[in-house]
């Protein structure tokens, strides 16, 4: 074991970089929901929602490119990161499902329901990802404990939801459905980071992944008629569009690196905390949800931790 393998597998180390990729992740939602109003993006208009997308993925790619490009010359005297001939397949790959399928999926998704209903479909990811893991990849084995763990979990996200009255019985395809969708597509992207990590640098496939999969969904929306006005943007727009770039430059990056040194069901559990983030986050910037805080959300946080602690010893016992 190397030193950035022990470096990235200790338990406190995971947990605090597991926690900021969460915080970023959570505060997606809202973001993109403010930036569909300062970009003037109507919820039916899909094809600008993902020209939209398309931009902030493709400036996400330039950010890990440049940023790690930086590192390199840094530390290692290196010039500008470049993916050797055998890393393109996988580039294109990840492109595909961890952005083009997650964030079609996603933004479509996100404007046909609220940011907290969002929140809680968005939890099965971390089911799919261990599943995905077990039967698609074969990485690691299914085990009592991580069912537990993950049923522990779910129920976190759950009670802070229902206990904000936010969660109604209304189910649309377009809505909650294409975020069930990206989910799905979230959980394979993180079992292919696993397998393509090994023999490429996370940071190199990271960058050049959005990049591509930017540069694929902002070609795709245009030749399909959406457009997003740049003209007459409020500064703030700006800024949240660098934020959003930001969200997926550092969180991705940071999720893929400790995806390489650890197993997946050991960091995908911590994606319990990406809806409650996204709840809170969503509750407070959105107005949706007049009861977020209280003792549901106590008891969630709670719930939520115990899923991840019981996860995360079955971990360390297989």
């Amino acid at each position: 074991m190397n030193n950035a393998e022990q470096r990235m597998s200790r338990m406190g180390v995971v947990f605090g970089c597991a926690l900021i990729c969460c915080f970023l992740w959570g505060s997606a939602a809202p973001s993109i929901k403010i930036g569909y109003r300062l970009f003037e993006i109507g919820a039916a208009d899909s094809m600008a929602q993902i020209v939209f997308a398309g931009m902030r993925f493709m400036l996400a790619g330039v950010m890990v490119i440049l940023a790690g490009s930086f590192l390199n010359r840094r530390e290692k005297g290196g010039g500008l990161l470049r993916p050797g001939k055998a890393a393109f397949p996988m580039i294109l790959k990840l492109a595909m499902v961890q952005t083009v399928a997650q964030y079609v999926f996603y933004y479509v998704g996100l404007a046909h329901t609220t940011g907290v209903k969002a929140a809680v479909i968005g939890g099965s990811n971390v089911f799919f990802a261990i599943f995905i893991a077990v039967v698609v990849f074969h990485m690691e084995r299914l085990t009592l404990r991580k069912l537990l763990g993950c049923a522990v979990g779910f129920a976190g996200v759950a009670v802070v939801n229902v206990a904000g009255n936010s969660v109604d019985m209304s189910i649309s395809f377009l809505g909650e459905g294409f975020i069930l969708l990206s989910s799905l597509s979230y959980a394979l992207s993180s079992g292919l980071i696993k397998k393509y990590s090994g023999k490429e640098d996370p940071v190199v496939l990271s960058g050049y992944q959005f990049l591509c999969g930017g540069i694929i969904l902002t070609a795709a929306g245009l030749a399909c008629g959406g457009r997003v006005s740049l003209t007459g943007i409020p500064a703030g727009g700006w800024v949240l569009l660098l934020y959003m770039g930001l969200i997926s430059a550092a969180a991705y990056t940071l999720w893929g690196i400790l995806l390489k040194y650890n197993p997946v069901g050991r960091v995908a559990v911590f994606g319990f905390m990406n809806p409650v983030f996204s709840f809170f986050l969503s509750a407070l910037l959105l107005g949706e949800g007049s009861q977020a805080f209280g003792w549901p959300a106590l008891l969630a946080l709670l719930l939520v931790c115990a899923g991840i602690l019981v996860v995360n010893t079955a971990e360390s016992h297989s």
